[in-house]
């Protein structure tokens, strides 16, 4: 009994030695006890950023950030005592609030979910008192974007939910489920600069949720980082004023600075006020507008693609001159039914041409152009020929996109050699089966932003600047674009601009006349199914081009009548800083162009 006592009394010595060894290892020397304790009383809060500002040239605001709040849900702290009033309270009904629990049970049952977003300032304020007596719960700060004006909406773009398909193509690790970005527009092409660094905070909560202040005194908190502020090229006023004269009108203008490649406006009709899709309300209108008839959602502005019609033919004119298949001053006489012409017979050179805007005029130049008789075979002439013309072509920023800092440009379409091949078969083509390419029709296809860069290279007598609606990101100095060069004499250009600023004075472009200012322009009559396009490019002033534009109308016919009117009040206004001829802007506002 006695060695038994002994075996005894030293495994409860042992016993209470290693519990109290255990004991001294959990509070003095293990960390994992402590942290699991501060996990019950410690909440991690995300810190989002505010997102960069929007601005225009001239430094008005045009997009700034609003606060919203999220309701955050932890599954397994919830305890609702009346659901009833919760609900009422969120202002949600019973299958939403369950369906979205259940999203949240399978997300984590110990990390928090959103489960209700982008509470409105006044909503919270409303409510916050009671939210307290429900467990489980935490309100996390956000913010949505606002808008000074209600255009511009297919520049801005909008900021939405990041989808699973983005989550995974993400490879930086930096978004969450749950995280917003840039949808379309700037807000997409400049998400990485506008979006910032989110930061985190760390408080301590009672029992009931209640902030009690920060953990350890924010040893462990880190700052948010702002986004950048982005200034747009865009002059507000000046796209103001053209959304105006767009308006009930489907199609596009596109103005831009020649000297730099800034786009002033870009307007693409109909458009949609940007605030529709701001916030909570994206999930209830995005739907409408991708629904509508009439492509709200669609930039024609960029992604819109037209045969180019006459305006092309500045384009002939200078490849023909360039090569030496006509000279400034050579004149052809032209007569009969080539191709279909509205310009009286008679002798034209490439002003007249262009002023009268011949047809035949072209049709010929474009055979000489095709058929140079590098070979005596015609099917193998047309080859060469339209293989060394599509070189020209597509230095004029034509059949490949140009560059803009906007997502999803078309790049529109010049045929090449093994276009037609496909369509007709190897040497089985030749000049009479693409003869329509002459005056701008058949398989060419072009954007309005395209025709606005062409007016900036004729106003440059040669040259561009790679398009652009980013002027300052933060405080960098000023982007400057990529210069682009076409492979023509600046000589050659002196009758092609004549024949243009005729347009303007005495053809076809009479409404986008100005006085006072020298307007170089090009009417096009876009043939279409029904009534036609109306489209007009334009630069001003002639000798020092300080605007270049392209507008397009559609089913509104003839280019001197709606495009060129809307061209030239567009002049005159920004040059100007007011419009005179208040009898054409009635006439664009009316809208009735087949009278």
């Amino acid at each position: 009994m006695s060695s038994r006592s002994v075996v005894i009394k030293i495994l409860i010595v042992l016993t209470g030695v290693g519990l109290s060894v255990r004991l001294f290892y959990i509070q003095l020397l293990d960390s994992d006890y402590e942290r699991a304790a501060e996990n019950n009383i410690v909440q991690k809060i995300i810190e989002y950023p505010y997102r960069g500002l929007l601005t225009d040239r001239n430094d008005s605001l045009l997009v700034y950030n609003t606060p919203v709040f999220d309701l955050m849900v932890i599954p397994n702290q919830v305890r609702i005592p009346d659901t009833t009033r919760f609900l009422q309270l969120l202002q949600i009904s019973d299958t939403l609030f369950l369906e979205r629990m259940n999203k949240a049970k399978h997300f984590s049952y110990k990390l928090a979910s959103v489960l209700v977003n982008q509470l409105p300032n006044e909503h919270l304020a409303q409510i916050q008192g009671e939210l307290i007596d429900y467990e489980g719960f935490f309100v996390q700060p956000r913010t949505v974007r606002e808008y000074s004006y209600s255009g511009l909406a297919h520049t801005l773009g909008y900021v939405g939910e990041i989808s699973l398909q983005d989550l995974k193509r993400d490879t930086t690790g930096y978004y969450r489920g749950g995280d917003y970005l840039g949808r379309s527009g700037i807000e997409q092409a400049y998400e990485n600069d506008l979006r910032g660094e989110r930061g985190v905070s760390y408080r301590m909560v009672d029992a009931q949720r209640v902030a009690k202040g920060k953990f350890r005194e924010g040893t462990f908190d880190t700052l948010p980082e702002p986004g950048k502020d982005v200034q747009l090229t865009i002059d507000i006023e000046l796209q103001q004023y053209a959304e105006k004269l767009m308006d009930g009108k489907v199609g596009s203008v596109v103005a831009l600075d020649p000297k730099t490649g800034e786009i002033l406006a870009l307007v693409s009709g109909p458009d949609y006020d940007p605030s529709l899709l701001s916030g909570k309300k994206l999930s209830t209108n995005y739907k409408p507008l991708e629904e509508d008839s009439l492509k709200p959602l669609f930039n024609r502005a960029l992604q819109a693609m037209y045969p180019p019609g006459s305006m092309f033919k500045t384009v002939q004119s200078l490849i023909a001159l360039q090569q030496g298949i006509v000279t400034p001053t050579q004149k052809i006489f032209c007569e009969g039914d080539l191709i279909g012409d509205l310009a009286p017979p008679g002798k034209y050179d490439i002003k007249r041409g262009i002023t009268y805007s011949s047809n035949n005029f072209f049709f010929i130049v474009f055979r000489r152009t095709m058929l140079q008789q590098k070979d005596p075979n015609m099917y193998l002439d047309s080859r060469i020929g339209l293989a060394n013309w599509r070189d020209y072509v597509t230095q004029f920023g034509l059949g490949n996109r140009l560059g803009v800092d906007l997502p999803n440009e078309a790049s529109g379409h010049v045929p090449t050699v093994d276009y037609y091949d496909k369509i007709y078969g190897i040497r089985r083509w030749k000049f009479s089966n693409i003869y329509s390419l002459s005056i701008g029709q058949g398989e060419l296809l072009v954007s309005p932003l395209q025709m606005a860069n062409l007016g900036a290279l004729l106003g440059n007598r040669g040259h561009y600047f790679t398009p652009h609606l980013v002027k300052r990101i933060g405080n960098e100095t000023s982007i400057e674009a990529e210069r682009q060069d076409v492979e023509i004499d600046s000589v050659y250009f002196d009758s092609v601009l004549e024949g243009m600023e005729q347009v303007v004075t005495i053809g076809s472009g009479r409404r986008a006349y100005v006085n006072d200012l020298q307007i170089c322009g090009k009417t096009s009559t876009v043939e279409n199914p029904g009534y036609d396009h109306s489209g007009f490019l334009a630069f001003a002033p002639k000798d020092d081009p300080k605007i270049a534009i392209a507008v397009y109308v559609e089913n509104a016919g003839w280019g001197g009548r709606a495009a060129a009117a809307t061209a030239g009040l567009i002049i005159e206004k920004y040059l100007k800083g007011e419009v005179s001829r208040k009898y054409m802007e009635a006439y664009v506002l009316k809208g009735d162009f087949h009278d």
